[in-house]
């Protein structure tokens, strides 16, 4: 499967950071699973860390996630930006949501210790919308995605320090999701060291929640 090099893959011409099983699998999620490698300067990437580090500090990691989907990991939701966020995030709004989608008003920020992973998962729709947009920081990872009826259709990610991935549609309901550990962070024949990694993640609203309504901590992305 996915990490073999002797498997027939394919990857989209042009963007060395997307893989995956055939090119229908490619073509269908074209605009449902994007990266858009450097999207963030350095600078722009130590605003956000720098930002985020003091809230992060005082929380432990932990290894029992509440639907058994994430191990080695701590998490928080942040309304409150500074003004040079607040202007990255508004490029993230930009780049991956529609005129008509409606953000969640909380920012899931995911910080995940360099033995942490996501186990495969679908997101719940009762938490986010048909959209999510992530920025990753401080390590490189690999995201994969494999079809819930069809496993030998997968897509893989690669996600580099200053990245934004988007999914969608297709790619966040028919397709699981996961951030692989260390010791299988391949993408194809290349060795992808995994660190600490610290996700910033925008989701649309949930079809029928209100913008200011609580709620319970998403699923990981």
């Amino acid at each position: 499967m996915a990490g073999s090099g002797r498997l027939a893959l394919w990857s989209v011409a042009g963007q060395g950071w997307v893989r995956g099983s055939g090119p229908a699998v490619l073509s269908r999620l074209r605009d449902a699973a994007v990266v858009r490698p450097g999207f963030l300067s350095a600078a722009e990437e130590e605003i956000l860390s720098g930002e985020l580090e003091p809230q992060l500090r005082y929380r432990r990691y932990e290894y029992d996630h509440w639907d058994a989907a994430i191990h080695g990991f701590r998490e928080t939701e942040k309304s409150r930006w500074s003004e040079a966020s607040r202007s990255i995030l508004q490029r993230v709004q930009a780049a991956a949501f529609g005129p008509g989608q409606t953000l969640l008003s909380s920012v899931h920020v995911l910080d995940l210790e360099p033995r942490g992973y996501i186990k495969p998962h679908v997101d719940s729709i009762k938490f986010c919308g048909s959209t999510i947009a992530g920025l990753s920081l401080l390590s490189p990872s690999v995201m994969r995605l494999v079809h819930t009826q069809e496993p030998g259709e997968w897509l893989e990610l690669l996600l580099e320090p200053g990245s934004l991935y988007i999914l969608r549609g297709s790619a966040r309901y028919d397709f699981s999701h996961e951030i692989l550990r260390d010791e299988e962070s391949f993408f194809g024949e290349r060795r992808v060291p995994r660190g600490r990694r610290i996700s910033v993640i925008c989701r649309s609203l949930p079809e029928g929640m209100g913008p200011g309504e609580p709620g319970q901590l998403p699923p990981p992305c």
